[in-house]
């Protein structure tokens, strides 16, 4: 199960071995469970689903019925692995486990949490306590002002007669949250294996999404990192750079054993190859530059770095923060001549693809700011070809396989921990594309597998970023003054007319829905700047530059697909490869 959107599968197997094939519960329960098995590929909510119990109800009686048998029995689970000496522990594992939500629990199990009532002993005495008063105009209510004088006299009548003006409160209606059946806790239960795929994204599978099911089951976890084919994303749609690794390692066999990449290792500071190298990327580039000028009427230079981010469209993949370092790049070689402008940066084609989705407002906007940036750099005669940003319109896998040969560097600055893996970083990387980039997802395998000295990192780590937002919350948090200067710069007015408030709003605040800055782009901003200016420098050195490209192909022979599906055959499949003749 992908996510948890086939998660039907589970109760309807069970309703044709139980219902059509005549099995008992035990047996199509142990079949069940034994096919079933569940893979996890992103901890965003979206993905960790939760269905109308009602809807269900009424469009799928028997499934539902099935679900709720599932549910019973995980309860008693839980209550024999936890017992029932501590009450609150018991009652907060079953809050946080159980399939169904905001239901009442089983009779069997609900009666545990029944408090006794207290009763009164028949002897118990009453005193009566009966105020001594001369008169019925006596006084009995006194009222005080702050320092405990007396500013008011009230007689008994008196008194009586405020009870009777006072408006009397209406109870608080009672908000009966919506019944929910919890898919992601139904795929863990109904399945023998629950996997992430990437190294830190099962960890935090484990020690975060699902910890409870961990404790009870920790046979059950496992990781399956990622993977893509290098025969469509080397082989296919960069035949140039093919041919060169075919003459290099001396044989095509490449295409199926990826780990005879690592070969090029031992030939990475050799000039001919890194000739070679050089000139198929050009190559490739150049294909790009008609593409842009058919497409969207920009003309860029082959010879400019293309510095790539093509994902979808969304706040935690941050292209937010993509474009705020450009504007940041903009804005400084504005302060700057001609000449300084050629000594501090070099020239870059920064190139945007992706959707964003029909509903997704915030994700629109993100796209018409860079469009809007675009238009007025690409504009500015002062910056001619040292600066060029491009939205690609109608972005699909024909235009990435396109755009990603021709890359130098490519984005992968997800806020860390929320990006379950990544695979364009993985094709990237196959193309010789050195990658600026965050600890997350597959991140961080890539950067080990290429070398640290040749991947780019910046920003926090996953392990932080819950305390960071904390910090935020707690108003603890001083924004860069060169990330306060954007905004401003943004907010003057330089990319156009059009209010960005709700946008450079989500940036700002400490609490609030879509306040706050939950992706910490103000947080990482600094360390992104700061990043891009080595990337600038590692330019510059062509020779060292190609190095990195090279190892980059060499070293992502891990992330072939051919691997994670041996390693999902072997270890949750349970199947063995046939050997064709």
């Amino acid at each position: 199960m992908n996510d948890t959107h086939p998660t039907l599968c589970i109760p309807e197997l069970m309703r044709i071995l139980i219902d059509l094939k005549g099995l008992n519960w035990n047996e199509a329960w142990n079949i069940t469970q034994r096919t079933m098995a569940y893979t996890n590929h992103t901890v965003l909510p979206e993905a960790l689903e939760k269905w109308s119990y009602e809807l269900m109800q009424k469009l799928l009686p028997r499934h539902v019925e099935i679900i709720e048998a599932i549910d019973e029995e995980l309860v008693h689970e839980i209550l024999s692995e936890y017992g029932s000496l501590d009450l609150n522990k018991l009652e907060e594992k079953l809050t946080t486990m159980r399939i169904l939500e905001n239901f009442d629990l089983p009779s069997s199990v609900a009666e545990l949490f029944i408090k006794p009532e207290i009763s009164v002993d028949d002897d118990t005495e009453t005193v009566e306590v009966h105020d001594k008063v001369e008169a019925s105009d006596k006084v009995v209510t006194n009222d005080e002002d702050d320092s405990g004088k007396k500013t008011s006299v009230k007689t008994e009548a008196a008194a009586e007669k405020d009870i009777d003006k006072k408006t009397p409160v209406s109870p608080e209606p009672v908000v009966i949250p919506p019944k929910k059946v919890r898919m992601a806790n139904l795929c863990v239960v109904g399945g023998h294996a629950v996997n992430g795929v990437a190294e830190i994204h099962s960890e935090i599978v484990k020690e975060e999404v699902f910890n409870d099911f961990y404790k009870l089951w920790p046979e059950k976890f496992q990781n399956k990192t990622n993977g893509v084919t290098p025969r469509r994303w080397i082989h296919f749609c960069n035949p140039p750079l093919s041919a060169i690794i075919t003459k290099w390692t001396g044989t095509e066999d490449w295409v199926l054993k990826t780990e005879k990449l690592a070969e090029l290792q031992k030939f990475a500071d050799n000039e001919d190859l890194q000739n070679e190298w050089r000139e198929a990327k050009r190559s490739n580039k150049i294909k790009v530059v008609s593409f842009l000028k058919e497409k969207t009427g920009y003309s860029v230079v082959p010879d400019a770095m293309f510095d790539i981010q093509v994902k979808r469209i969304h706040e935690y993949k941050r292209q937010l923060l993509n474009i705020f370092g450009i504007i940041y790049r903009y804005k400084k070689m504005k302060e700057m001549t001609a000449a300084e402008r050629k000594t501090n940066f070099v020239p870059r084609v920064c190139i945007f693809g992706g959707k964003a989705f029909a509903t997704y407002v915030q994700a629109k906007r993100i796209v018409k700011f860079i469009t809007d940036v675009g238009a007025t750099i690409n504009h500015d005669p002062e910056i001619g070809d040292l600066l060029k940003v491009v939205f690609v319109p109608d972005y699909n896998v024909s235009v990435a396989e396109l755009l990603i040969p021709a890359s130098d560097l490519s984005e992968h600055i997800s806020t860390a921990g929320m990006e379950a893996s990544g695979t364009s970083n993985m094709k990237f990387a196959m193309n010789g594309c050195i990658q600026i980039g965050t600890l997350d997802g597959a991140n961080v395998e890539i950067r080990e597998e290429v070398g640290e000295e040749n991947f780019f990192l910046f920003g926090a780590q996953a392990h932080e970023i819950a305390g960071l937002r904390k910090e935020r919350a707690d108003g603890k948090f001083v924004p860069d003054e060169r990330f306060e200067e954007v905004k401003e710069f943004v907010r003057s007015g330089a990319f156009g007319s059009y209010n960005y408030d709700d946008l450079i709003g989500s940036l700002e605040g400490n609490e609030g829905f879509g306040r706050a800055d939950y992706f910490l782009v103000g947080k990482d901003f600094p360390s992104y700047i700061e990043c891009q200016e080595k990337v600038d420098e590692a330019y510059r050195n062509q020779k060292r530059w190609t190095k990195m490209s090279i190892l980059n192909t060499a070293g992502s022979y891990k992330f072939s697909s051919d691997r994670t599906i041996h390693e999902y055959a072997k270890d949750i499949w349970n199947i063995e490869a046939v050997e064709i003749a």
